[in-house]
């Protein structure tokens, strides 16, 4: 299984369940891992081939920039869904953060893994 990332996408959005969070825009830091074979796309120089991680970020910049959600668990799960369907992905491992969400620590937020793991 060959596994194609990105690292700390950084969106602004409105989450949290406080009403002062209603009002404002803040960061949400994503981590995403997605499971493709990347040995098509290497053998041709192709990107039709390739999981383009750039139209991943795009889609999933859109969806997080017009939606006001509530819970990262919510957010998490949207996205999760979105990527897998849209993108034919089978696997994938997200993280979403909320930097300095809690006082003393860098970021909060949650790991969640969806779909079947190649092997």
């Amino acid at each position: 299984m060959d596994i194609v990332y990105i690292r700390d996408l950084q969106i602004q959005t409105i989450i949290g369940i406080y009403d002062w969070e209603r009002q404002v825009r803040q960061t949400v830091s994503i981590d995403l891992e997605m499971a493709a074979d990347i040995r098509r796309a290497a053998q041709t120089d192709d990107i039709q081939y390739a999981l383009n991680y750039k139209a991943v970020s795009k889609r999933v910049i859109a969806h997080v920039e017009g939606r006001e959600a509530l819970l990262v668990e919510s957010l998490a799960e949207e996205v999760a869904a979105l990527v897998r369907d849209e993108f034919n992905v089978p696997w994938l491992r997200l993280r979403v953060s909320k930097p300095g969400a809690l006082r003393g620590a860098r970021d909060v937020g949650l790991v969640i893994e969806r779909g079947e793991k190649p092997v």
